[in-house]
């Protein structure tokens, strides 16, 4: 997720904990020196419920108007989509296993099946230790109550080493194509000391692509024919889909275009938006942002695809939060741009790619709040969690 510098940055800042409703201002966006013409406020979408560092908001898609919020510690809550919502309900406790010592780990990410609704079936990323790593599980709901998990019926598909405890990534998710994408980390540390984002004999500092409905070769998951890095016969890892990411925290896919986006954390000076392709190779750690790191000049870049959009420290952002392309039904302004955030600094942008030679990028909330992810409903309105506790939703002025 993000480093655990970050912790302390938010302490020295006096992030405060609470929100009412917050805005942006008229004139000019200070870094960026875009015009900022459109006005939002944030409210509490649930006023009545708190989570403790919740990192994702999914829904179930089985028409069931519910949602389910993760709490990082290993705990995952269910309750009715509604703003009088007072009540919530534990679905899945995993705080046994989970290992959330450090500020980046614990459970990360949660995906439901698309045929959720049929089987049951939906799978997690969370971290344990001894030794540490991250672990892809599938569990199932009970039959008896569509909001209690089977917490018996885990099958570990996956699991893969963590040399240090940040940049795990962390989120699972079904793209368009039925196949399960897993973000994962470069291992952590500074500046990838061991070299994993250029590394593809190593699942780290990549998004991995799977298939969780034909097992295969005794795993618990198949790997698509057409997955870039099948039978090459060089012993690189075969699940990777896209590779030298850092960080990939938070990715989503746009239902319209079917493309992939991710924010992908910065080291020290530049965080990156990226629309993934198959196959591509990102940067890290020859690349930050737009920018080389290793070495730090004439860098070799011709295998590189480099960003769509990047923003540097100077204004305090330091963390990037990927988001969505809106195409929810209340904010018809926001559709087809992509709503993304700063996790220390509280700043939304909507960047609009349309003339992908001149991305416009608008600040458009300031928000006293760190901010760990975002989320659809079932009708594609977006949802931010925020680590005081409260899930809030975008409301123009």
């Amino acid at each position: 997720m993000h480093s655990t510098l970050l912790a302390t940055l938010l302490l020295i800042a006096g992030f405060s904990t609470s929100l009412s409703l917050l805005s942006c201002n008229d004139g000019m966006d200070p870094k960026q020196g875009t015009p900022i013409q459109l006005k939002y406020q944030l409210e509490a979408a649930y006023p009545s419920l708190t989570f403790t560092r919740p990192v994702d908001y999914q829904h179930p898609g089985d028409g069931s108007n519910r949602i389910f919020v993760v709490e990082q510690r290993g705990v995952i809550s269910v309750f009715e989509d509604d703003h009088a919502s007072s009540t919530k309900k534990t679905f899945l406790d995993v705080s046994g296993p989970v290992d959330d010592a450090g500020n980046e780990e614990g459970l990360l990410g949660l995906a439901f099946h698309p045929d959720y609704q049929n089987n049951g079936y939906f799978y997690v990323n969370y971290t344990i230790n001894n030794p540490s790593r991250s672990r892809i599980s599938r569990f199932q709901v009970s039959p008896n109550n569509p909001d209690q998990a089977l917490r018996e019926s885990e099958l570990v598909l996956l699991e893969y080493d963590q040399p240090y405890d940040n940049h795990n990534g962390g989120q699972v998710s079904f793209g368009p194509d039925g196949y399960l994408y897993i973000a994962v980390g470069d291992g952590g540390a500074g500046g990838d000391p061991q070299d994993h984002g250029q590394n593809r004999k190593t699942l780290l500092g990549s998004i991995l692509r799977i298939d969780v409905d034909r097992p295969e070769n005794g795993k618990n998951y198949g790997i698509p024919n057409d997955n870039p890095f099948v039978n090459t016969n060089e012993g690189l890892e075969e699940e990777i889909y896209a590779y030298g990411l850092r960080n990939p925290w938070r990715f989503s896919f746009d239902p319209e275009t079917q493309q992939l986006w991710t924010g992908d954390v910065g080291q020290n000076m530049y965080e990156e938006v990226d629309i993934i392709e198959k196959g591509g190779n990102y940067g890290w750690n020859i690349t930050e942002g737009f920018h080389c790191f290793e070495p730090r000049n004439n860098c070799d870049t011709a295998e590189v695809i480099l960003p769509v959009w990047e923003y540097d420290h100077s204004q305090g952002d330091v963390s990037i939060t990927g988001g969505f392309v809106y195409r929810g039904p209340t904010l018809s302004e926001l559709t087809g741009k992509y709503i993304f955030a700063d996790y220390a600094s509280g700043r939304i942008w909507a960047l609009d790619v349309s003339n992908p030679a001149n991305p416009v990028n608008t600040e458009i909330i300031d928000a006293n709040f760190a901010i760990s992810s975002f989320g659809v409903n079932a009708q594609n309105e977006l949802f931010i969690c925020g680590f005081d506790g409260k899930i809030y939703k975008m409301k123009s002025l």
